[in-house]
């Protein structure tokens, strides 16, 4: 048998004469073979889960639209208060409650049974979320295994478990998340030739997640449809699966906007129907992608964008058997990942997060350029200095453990440099709401009176009302130089998701009504970057006015090196990176209920 065939250990076995192209891993067959040191599903599940609790409990909220469309309505869900956004005013009806009330429901009864403190909340549902990811990316590498081999398999659990960019998105409360896992599932399920789990995932992915999300199962509907010519069961199950999903969908929307809703086509009609679509913010060049998924990914990105060039040089000079009948084409297989890169790049809207369904593909693209790699790199060799013919059955690997080792210490070392840096120069502002919360569980803060919590320039850093520690606190703007649409809090009504609210629009466009006078904020969140931005002062350095009670860390990113601010490397010179402060201020007017003195604390 040919090393290259030999290599993927993979020999299926026909379940019965219906599914005669489902396939297993022969098991007595593997054992004959070079015998590969590889993770079982339980390992892999439980690497993965240590990974995603970390991602929970230690990464910061990257992107606003996390912030202001998931968690603060979850927070009025729960709590009856939070802040609503133009997309969940029934005007618009942009956003689905349903997607909401997957994760707050579970919340719901864990707070109805332990009644936690609000923040204890938070990190229950990123628990949650961690949960989610976990099981769709050890799915994902036992599917792997099968239709790729153990060696490429592994790989990708490594890649997995390093990247910075599964750190960010695994435990985030977005749909681009949601749709990860969904995605993930789904394209696991089609390399495993589960046909109908496939449709059903990628529908729950792209109606109760992200609608973008379809174009993930296009590569499966084509598949079906043209190679496959199962056309009813196609048909069948794509109707199932939107009856089943977008039936509930509408009766819990319409019941929360009081009208008849449909969201995700809403969210549609908005993006591409409309004059302006979605480019009046967040439009980047085209470069953007290239630098984030490097930072995000290292070297394993770029071997994914050069996977197709090293699978059509290996075709063309590596001596090897073609992939069994029964496993998919390549350019199928990676179909997925290379359609949403061609799509996504060159849209002119960019952001992090639109790469998030993805992301489990990269590792996998980025671990069979490792392996292909590593198969010309055996072939050259053994073409200038040919193995005695008592070896020349040699399998590759055993050749090049070199190479594999290499990948495992860079991409991970630099992934976890990549994680270290984020977290220690962005983490700051929960680490002042962590402090903030603990004014009101430790009873400095009365809960007899409304505390105005305000926020200026940091508008878009504040995480979320779950860290206020009760109901009598409340979220204020300050006027800045951010000239947006801000959102603004939900009504103290019964029905406040059904109420048409004035002052929201779909243009971006400032609210004045949105500020607060700076006399009655009790407290300030706030960076002290030294500077004064045209509206709004530098509240740290009034000493009459504010007093600094909390101070963490944070990075100047302006005045930092640019490798040394998105790398943490060890003993640096310190002069690289430069830190500002983040604040919690407390105005002079206002006394916590306490005779002793807080006095000014430094989170180190």
């Amino acid at each position: 048998m040919a090393p290259g065939v030999r290599q993927r250990q993979l020999f299926y076995i026909k379940k019965d004469q219906k599914k005669n192209n489902a396939r297993k891993l022969s098991k007595s067959e593997e054992s004959s073979d070079i015998r590969l040191v590889y993770p079982g599903g339980d390992t892999a599940f439980k690497l993965l889960l240590s990974a995603r609790f970390c991602s929970a409990m230690w990464s910061h909220i990257t992107d606003c639209d996390e912030t202001y469309n998931y968690w603060e309505p979850s927070h009025y869900l729960l709590y009856g208060n939070g802040q609503q956004t133009w997309e969940y005013s029934p005007q618009y009806a942009l956003r689905s409650y349903i997607y909401l009330l997957i994760h707050v429901v579970p919340a719901k009864l864990y707070h109805y049974l332990l009644e936690p403190n609000p923040v204890l909340v938070f990190y229950f549902m990123r628990c949650l979320l961690a949960v989610g990811s976990a099981l769709s990316e050890v799915y994902f590498y036992k599917n792997v295994c099968r239709e790729f081999g153990v060696h490429v398999a592994r790989m990708t659990l490594v890649f997995l478990l390093f990247s910075s960019g599964m750190y960010i998105s695994s435990a985030a409360f977005l749909p681009s998340s949601f749709s990860m896992y969904l995605s993930t599932v789904a394209i696991s399920a089609w390399y495993t030739r589960k046909y109908e789990f496939a449709i059903f995932a990628t529908a729950v992915s792209a109606l109760l997640g992200w609608p973008f999300a379809a174009l993930l199962g296009l590569p499966i509907a084509l598949d079906m449809l043209i190679n496959r010519k199962e056309w009813s069961k196609f048909i069948k199950w794509s109707l199932f699966s939107a009856v089943v999903i977008l039936l509930p969908m509408i009766w819990v929307d319409s019941m929360h906007f009081g009208k008849l809703v449909i969201a995700p086509l809403n969210i549609v009609l908005y993006n591409i129907f409309t004059e302006h679509g979605p480019n009046i913010y967040g439009t980047e060049p085209f470069s953007f992608y290239f630098i984030n998924g490097f930072l995000n990914f290292n070297f394993i990105f770029i071997g994914a964008l050069i996977a197709p060039f090293l699978l059509i040089l290996a075709w063309a000079v590596v001596p090897a058997k073609p992939r069994h009948s029964l496993c998919l084409p390549y350019y199928y297989s990676l179909a997925p990942l290379y359609s949403w890169i061609v799509v996504f790049f060159l849209q002119s809207h960019k952001e992090e997060r639109f790469l998030f369904p993805i992301y489990p593909m990269i590792c996998l693209a980025g671990a069979i350029s490792l392996d292909i790699l590593q198969k010309l790199y055996f072939f050259v060799r053994t073409t200038l200095k040919p193995l005695p013919a008592q070896k020349r059955n040699t399998h590759y690997l055993q050749f090049t453990p070199h190479i594999t080792i290499a990948a495992i210490l860079v991409c991970g070392l630099m992934g976890l440099s990549r994680t270290f840096a984020l977290h220690r120069g962005y983490y700051a502002p929960m680490e002042i709401m962590m402090e903030t919360n603990k004014l009101g569980i430790e009873g400095l803060v009365s809960k007899d009176v409304n505390i105005n919590f305000c926020v200026g320039k940091e508008w878009y850093r504040f995480p979320n009302s779950f860290f206020f520690p009760s109901n009598n606190w409340k979220l204020q703007y300050l006027e800045s130089d951010f000239k947006g649409q801000l959102p603004q809090p939900y009504l103290d009504h019964e029905n406040a998701t059904s109420i048409i609210q004035p002052n929201f629009n779909d243009m971006n466009k400032e609210e004045s009504s949105r500020y607060f006078d700076v006399e009655k904020c009790h407290f300030i969140f706030d960076l002290d970057l030294g500077t004064e931005p045209n509206w709004e002062r530098d509240y740290s350095h009034q000493p009459d006015n504010f007093l600094v009670i909390k101070s963490s860390e944070f990075l100047n990113a302006a005045k930092s090196h640019p490798l040394f601010r998105a790398f943490y490397i060890p003993f640096a010179p310190k002069k690289l990176c430069t830190y500002a402060s983040y604040n919690l201020l407390q105005s002079t007017k206002f006394k916590l209920t306490t005779s002793s003195k807080v006095k000014p604390t430094k989170i180190l």
